[in-house]
């Protein structure tokens, strides 16, 4: 299987950043890592193993990126504001240069936007905000709201709100979201959500389903037996949904 390291100085987060590609060909498949994750987590969990033979026969090629959520989303030192102002670099980031390195290194029209966890929420958020670059979203284990508090999983902006959380809160936008052009666009994508019924955002992910679903967005809500939020279980759903 072809393997690459990628290293490069990224001005829009000023600092370092790096990421791993896997495969020679077939539809882009942009990796999120966990919370605790970075850019080799999904290797290191054997995902690219499970999904080994769509890659080894051209069918995908996967470019894992690397995490800032310890400067952003889990912060806590830095004001809510700021949190969300350092996620919002983070995305501009993949939009203007991970994406351009994809777009570069392989032609195939389709983009898909996967993670586990933490992975999942980012994965759903910048795909539901830039529906014209992606086909499909492959989510698992994921929250779509980060004010939500659930269980032992607290609100990540204590309290604060402001245009920008609400704005990168799938579960807040999309029930307001209006624009003909960018629903049209939703619905022709691809969207897969996994979940255990044992998870503890089990609720949010049926809520978040019925909102795609008064939108008139297409998609699949699959919910697997136990909490399902582990790499032996994302091994198992990653063949199937990817």
């Amino acid at each position: 299987m072809k393997r690459e390291y990628h290293r490069w100085y990224s001005d829009r987060l000023g600092r370092d950043m790096e990421l791993l590609v896997f495969g020679h060909a077939g539809a882009k498949v942009l990796v999120f890592p966990t919370r605790d994750g970075r850019f080799h987590e999904y290797e290191d969990l054997r995902l690219i193993e499970a999904l080994g033979h769509k890659i080894d026969a051209g069918q995908l090629q996967v470019y894992c990126v690397d995490s800032i959520v310890w400067e952003s989303l889990y912060c806590e030192w830095c004001h809510p504001a700021d949190r969300i102002r350092r996620h919002c670099a983070f995305e501009d980031y993949v939009l203007n240069e991970v994406l351009p390195l994809m777009a570069m290194k392989n032609p195939h029209p389709c983009t898909i936007a996967h993670g586990c966890s933490l992975g999942a929420y980012h994965a759903v958020n910048i795909a539901l905000r830039h529906p014209h670059l992606f086909k499909k979203i492959a989510a698992f284990s994921g929250r779509y709201d980060l004010t939500l508090e659930v269980d032992c999983f607290r609100d990540l902006f204590s309290g604060h709100r402001d245009d920008l959380i609400y704005f990168h809160s799938p579960a807040q936008f999309l029930a307001n979201l209006d624009c003909p052009e960018r629903l049209a666009a939703l619905r022709g994508m691809d969207i897969t959500l996994v979940v255990g019924n044992e998870d503890p955002f089990l609720d949010h992910n049926r809520r978040f389903s019925h909102l795609l679903w008064a939108k008139g967005i297409w998609h699949a809500l699959h919910v697997w037996d136990g909490r399902a939020h582990r790499g032996h279980d994302w091994r198992r759903m990653a063949p199937l949904y990817v």
